[in-house]
């Protein structure tokens, strides 16, 4: 078993050691581009001693945001971005860039574009129904994907994370629920998944091998008629038979309709109604309960679920979910994961993992209240360590 404190690869990619911050929304590019206080954000846990620090989100296109802050991959963000990396880098830690599009998950009025998805589904985001792309958009999309990867390249990424999961677009193409096509990209699972193979085939042609590719993979949609375990592990079969990925992140839940699932504890249904603007603040106070559903808290909560993938697949996993303490980080590594990926611990305490390893015993502060997560629209921060921003 290995010490999640060793130094590890993650493909061309060595890393100080087998922790990694998860990708999560920092709130903190208004102009959609980097900002002193993404920097600051990122920053942090990499003084704060993981191994690598996840930039998140960074679209592929300009209608593939979830608003029209978010940093999307052109070359007017990359001295930015190179500002960022720089950053990570002077503190021991690697970088990477999560790289995706938003899809059904968009929101199309702020974009001023519409959103896509795998059929017209509505959106009560953006108020309007999503864009039905043809073989021309998806080839646009994939490309776009390359693209973006070159630039994080250029960038100085040491790796990016390609986004299959929480119903954003590759996500929603697994999903025989949102993927009711009857084209090449839609109806059985193969052609539902060809959407992420080709995708993730595209960025390792685009990148070969002069940084780490992974991708963040949906294990279970948590919504009846979503994508599930079975399918789920049958995807990760063909994206490791297709030898373009150095690891892949496991994840749950949609961002779409069941968010929660992935975000486990309390739902702060009131702090959600108060950060949307009408209508959608008040539709969240009337049918909130029904959006925001309450999942028990326990560490390693998807371990479970990983479990299975770890089984079937030889390619290096990232477990994900509920990972707060050095034994649970043990666990990781005896069950055969490569790594640990962490979040909302690492919100109240950035410098976390040095405390650990000096520590064993040491305990995050994180209550798992959730209350983070509306933060993202004005700067994810935990409301329990740091005040609002002026």
């Amino acid at each position: 078993m290995p010490d999640v404190f060793s130094p590890a690869r993650l493909g061309p990619v060595q890393l100080r050691n087998r922790v990694i911050k998860a990708a999560t929304f920092e709130g903190r590019t208004p102009d959609a581009l980097v900002t002193d206080e993404l920097i600051d954000y990122h920053r942090a846990p990499a003084a704060g001693g993981v191994g690598m620090s996840t930039v998140a989100y960074c679209a592929v296109s300009p209608e593939g945001r979830t608003d029209r802050h978010q940093i999307w991959m052109r070359p007017e963000a990359v001295p930015g971005l190179r500002r960022l990396t720089d950053a990570i880098h002077a503190e021991g830690a690697a970088a990477s860039a999560q790289l995706g599009h938003a899809g059904p998950v968009a929101n199309a009025a702020s974009n001023r574009l519409p959103a896509i998805a795998p059929g017209r589904l509505f959106s009560p985001l953006g108020m309007a129904r999503t864009h039905r792309p043809d073989d021309t958009d998806l080839r646009r999309i994939i490309e776009a994907h390359g693209n973006a990867a070159r630039l994080a390249i250029e960038a100085g990424f040491d790796a990016v994370e390609l986004h299959f999961g929480h119903n954003y677009l590759t996500s929603s193409f697994l999903s025989p629920l949102l993927n009711r096509r009857t084209d090449g990209w839609g109806g059985p699972l193969v052609n539902r998944a060809r959407l992420a193979r080709e995708i993730a085939r595209t960025v390792r042609e685009a990148v070969g091998d002069h940084i780490a590719v992974t991708a963040k993979l949906g294990m279970d949609d948590g919504v009846p008629g979503g994508l599930r375990l079975e399918e789920s592990l049958q995807v990760g079969r063909w994206l490791e038979d297709d030898g373009a990925l150095d690891a892949i992140q496991l994840t749950e839940g949609s961002s779409l309709l069941n968010p929660m699932y992935l975000f486990r504890g309390e739902a702060p249904r009131r702090e959600f109604a108060r950060a949307f603007p009408q209508p959608l603040g008040w539709g969240i106070r009337v049918g909130g309960r029904a959006f925001l559903r309450e999942y028990p808290y326990r560490e390693a909560y998807l371990l479970e679920d990983a479990r299975q993938f770890r089984e079937e697949l030889s390619m290096p996993l990232i477990l994900l979910g509920g990972i707060t303490e050095k034994a649970t980080m043990d666990l990781a590594m005896a069950e055969g994961f490569e790594f640990v990926a962490m979040a909302r611990a690492l919100l109240r305490q950035p410098d976390l993992v040095n405390r650990i390893q000096k520590d064993e015993a040491t305990r995050s502060l994180c209550t798992h209240c959730n209350k983070c997560m509306p933060t993202i629209y004005t700067g994810a921060r935990c409301v329990l360590a740091t005040p609002a921003p002026a």
